[in-house]
């Protein structure tokens, strides 16, 4: 398929050709990821919250993996929730903020090219946006997936919490890949 501009043909190689450049689809691509993630978060939130009564736990897998509508008032998977609501309110409202504008400063700083950084970023960027998007909404955050074994139950969480994991993740393992290959330090001389 070739694509037409001013009547003529697509060509890669001419920058007034109108093509787009590899550059500005990463950046879309970025974009697209972290909107995906915020909504992603927010149909699965109100999904939820739809069917499921606040409290109840609906199994997928016995034993495993359920459904539990939860309010959560603190951060990720329920930490501070017992902090005082003036505190709390402007805590979990502008820490997120300045997360998301650091996230999008790190993603301008970021070479584009650089795609495992700049995807978890992205995710970041998205989950960060859900959860702050509830904050502001209605005053909580709801989260719906419960993990456990017997009574072992890990905090329950949502997607917008599991993207900002795996977006951390990726950028864990960016930074492990990039240690791995630099040049060990020379001694110094004598």
């Amino acid at each position: 398929m070739r694509a037409l501009h001013g009547g003529r043909a697509f060509d890669p190689e001419d920058p007034g050709g109108g093509s787009v450049s590899r550059g500005t689809l990463l950046r879309l691509s970025y974009a697209l990821l972290a909107l995906s993630a915020l909504l992603l978060d927010q149909t699965t939130k109100a999904l939820v919250v739809s069917r499921v009564a606040l409290y109840a736990s609906v199994p997928v897998i016995p034993g495993l993996f359920h459904i539990t509508l939860v309010t959560n008032r603190g951060a990720l998977f329920g930490w501070l929730h017992s902090l005082s609501d003036p505190y709390r309110g402007a805590l979990f409202t502008i820490v997120p903020v300045l997360a998301i504008v650091l996230m999008l400063v790190f993603q301008y700083r970021t070479t584009i090219h650089d795609v495992i950084t700049q995807s978890g970023l992205a995710l970041i960027l998205g989950g960060a946006i859900g959860n702050l998007v509830d904050r502001l909404r209605l005053g909580y955050v709801v989260d719906f997936l419960d993990l456990f074994v017997g009574d072992h139950h890990w905090p329950a969480f949502n997607v917008a919490d599991s993207c900002i994991c795996v977006g951390v993740a990726f950028l864990i393992l960016d930074l492990l890949a990039r240690s791995g290959h630099r040049q060990p330090a020379l001694p110094p001389e004598a």
